[in-house]
């Protein structure tokens, strides 16, 4: 059976009984990563935030996997409102910049609810 070993985001604690992600073998699977701010607790106020929050925590989680965004082979985007993609692909071109081999990607249009969430990736890498 191949190693496993579970991901955590130091300061953004999360009430479900799974972790961040996980590695199994050298594959790394992420959760639905969320956009909460350390310092707050709470979602970041504008899908700009969000989306920087979302993918520094990201970073965070393959960092822990000894992975960087270049191990990326899938991101799964969802979003509240798939209009403001623009945001999104402001922070994606910082993380999967131009010359980068950039993962595929699919947005499915999510209703978070009442949480104030307005976005949420999950990826899948390779190390």
């Amino acid at each position: 059976m191949a190693e496993r070993q579970e991901l955590e985001i130091p300061g953004v604690g999360h009430p479900q009984p799974f972790p961040h992600g996980v590695k199994v073998g050298n594959v790394i699977f992420t959760s639905g990563v969320d956009p909460i701010d350390p310092a707050t607790g709470k979602a970041g106020e504008t899908i700009k935030r969000q989306a920087q929050l979302v993918f520094q925590h990201l970073q965070t989680l393959l960092k822990a996997g000894g992975a960087t965004f270049a191990n990326v082979g899938q991101v799964t985007v969802y979003m509240q409102d798939p209009g403001q993609r623009g945001a999104l692909n402001t922070e994606w071109v910082k993380a999967f910049p131009e010359g980068m081999v950039r993962p595929a990607r699919k947005t499915i249009k999510f209703d978070f609810g009442t949480s104030g969430i307005l976005i949420q990736l999950q990826v899948i890498a390779v190390v």
